[in-house]
């Protein structure tokens, strides 16, 4: 369903440029869910800001459902492709109401039906029809992002991309959301490409990931081989450990990278 080869991806230009990714190839089959894994800094959501469209000045192949894509977009690419962003507070209008919100796409690409479509995501996130007429305001970080999932998933694309969707929330909200991805993505049969720095939330949500250090990937693992501890690369192994909690000892023996 989607395939990227050799991507590369400046900032800058002369002694000033930095190279925010290098030569970083994956691809994800229809239905599965790929996961993009590191620190801050390493690239993941550069490489989904190319997906998307947001960035234009990258290098190499980006293939969608076996259509090589351009830097320029069609705007039935946006039908396809959609994507929901880190924070919930800032990816909605202020002034718009949740019906607003979820009525623009529909209005952009000129679909017909926009009351049915809206009440029937906003029940498929688990929001009722009580919600439909609030501000992003009167909503709590949870039914924000559930909005910004609703926004995403009203054009029906096929691809969804997710740029650290829970890393916002509370940890008492982040399973609910996590939890509601996954069923919608059973449900409809959706590709996710999921950015993250917690490989727990990978682990949960990804098929297969691909492990990203200052630009270039490090490796490629599946679901099993993460929670086997199945890790080649030393860098992997100690990413695991620092996911599991602060240890003190653990770290005083941290490679440097």
């Amino acid at each position: 369903m989607l395939r990227v080869d050799n991507l590369n991806v400046v900032f800058g230009h002369g002694e000033d440029s930095n190279q925010a990714v290098q030569d970083v190839s994956f691809q994800v089959d229809r239905g599965h869910s790929f996961g993009l894994v590191g620190e801050s800094g390493s690239g993941k959501s550069t490489v989904l800001n190319c997906i998307s469209g947001l960035l234009t000045n990258w290098d190499g192949t980006i293939v969608v459902d076996g259509i090589p894509l351009t830097h320029k977009r069609t705007i039935s690419f946006y039908r396809q492709v959609q994507m929901v962003f880190q924070d919930p507070y800032g990816s909605l209008h202020p002034r718009h109401t949740v019906d607003a919100t979820l009525k623009e796409p529909i209005a952009i690409h000129k679909l017909g039906n926009a009351n049915q479509r809206v009440e029937r995501v906003l029940s498929e996130v688990g929001l009722g029809p009580q919600f439909r007429f609030r501000y992003p305001h009167q909503l709590s970080g949870g039914q924000r992002q559930r909005v910004a999932v609703a926004r995403a998933l009203i054009l029906e694309p096929e691809i969804v991309l997710l740029d650290e969707p829970t890393s916002a929330l509370d940890v008492s909200i982040q399973a609910e959301v996590l939890n509601l991805l996954w069923e919608i993505r059973r449900e409809r049969g959706l590709t996710y490409v999921l950015v993250s720095h917690d490989l727990a939330i990978v682990s949960h949500m990804c098929d297969t990931i691909s492990v990203m250090k200052q630009g270039k990937t490090v490796e490629i693992i599946n679901r099993e081989q993460l929670r086997n501890g199945d890790i080649t690369e030393d860098y992997t192994r100690q990413l695991l450990i620092a996911g599991r909690g602060y240890d003190r000892a653990a770290i005083d023996n941290f490679q440097d990278f």
